[in-house]
């Protein structure tokens, strides 16, 4: 009579097989959740960069580039004559590097109107962007 002990050791094997596969998906799953809601986390934090970015410069007021001049030291940045650009850590604290803060002058047809564009990226990804528009105020004598 034949030993069963071979098929006994080939179904302990198929079982410890099926549990790697289950537990490696579990795994799997785990892993992309948390870089999913690492990503979430980062999309809200750009959007509440972006806004506060927006409603700066817009408090400024004047021209795009005296807006952006000025709000350069607010939102703790530069300002080079083309773009304020600041850089943010991961909790949105100005002088980190995790998020870049971009806001540009954008060109208008219409007289008296200003324009700005206000991006924030993560890594090379742009993750969050507004364009946001003022009156600016003429003074007549």
């Amino acid at each position: 009579m034949k030993s069963k002990a071979p098929l006994l050791l080939m179904e302990q094997m198929i079982m410890l097989l099926v549990f790697a596969l289950a537990a490696a998906l579990c795994l799997q799953s785990f892993t992309y959740s948390d870089r999913l809601s690492r990503r979430g986390e980062a999309r809200d934090t750009a959007a509440t960069l972006s806004q506060t970015a927006a409603e700066t410069v817009r408090h400024q007021g004047g021209t795009p580039e005296e807006a952006l001049s000025a709000a350069a030291a607010a939102l703790g940045g530069t300002f080079d004559g083309e773009a304020l650009k600041a850089g943010y850590d991961q909790e949105g604290n100005p002088g980190g590097e995790e998020f870049l803060l971009t806001v540009r002058p954008v060109s208008t047809d219409v007289p008296g109107l200003a324009k700005v564009s206000v991006q924030v990226e993560w890594g090379r990804e742009i993750l969050f962007e507004i364009d946001t528009a003022w009156q600016e105020v003429t003074v007549t004598g």
